[in-house]
């Protein structure tokens, strides 16, 4: 297994502790794992194939935009908003309610 592919598996392990109505941020997925390389966490969200599985639709921007998702930002804020989190053009509101962050 290639380096890149274990830092996405470990990013898609730490994405299933996310639970329904919570988000996190690429930054503190980077954080979680000893990183700070958000960066490559967009990009393994980006790869994600188990859309259903993996919530990366969880994961948003550190100032609460929600960025892109696989099947467009509509249907992740639709998601989300189908967990019980407020979003209005597409930011996510009240960040600090919504966030979920790792145990360290």
């Amino acid at each position: 297994m290639s380096t890149n592919s274990n830092f996405d598996q470990r990013c898609y392990e730490l994405l299933q502790q996310i639970p329904k109505g919570k988000v996190t941020t690429y930054k503190e997925m980077a954080h979680a794992l000893g990183s700070k390389a958000w960066r490559a966490v967009g990009t393994a969200m980006a790869k994600n194939t188990h859309l259903i599985h993996i919530p990366c639709h969880r994961v948003v921007k550190s100032d609460g935009s929600i960025g892109q998702y696989a099947l467009g930002a509509e249907k992740k804020a639709e998601l989300l908003r189908s967990e019980g989190i407020a979003i209005a053009n597409q930011k996510i509101q009240n960040l600090d309610e919504y966030l979920f962050r790792f145990p360290t």
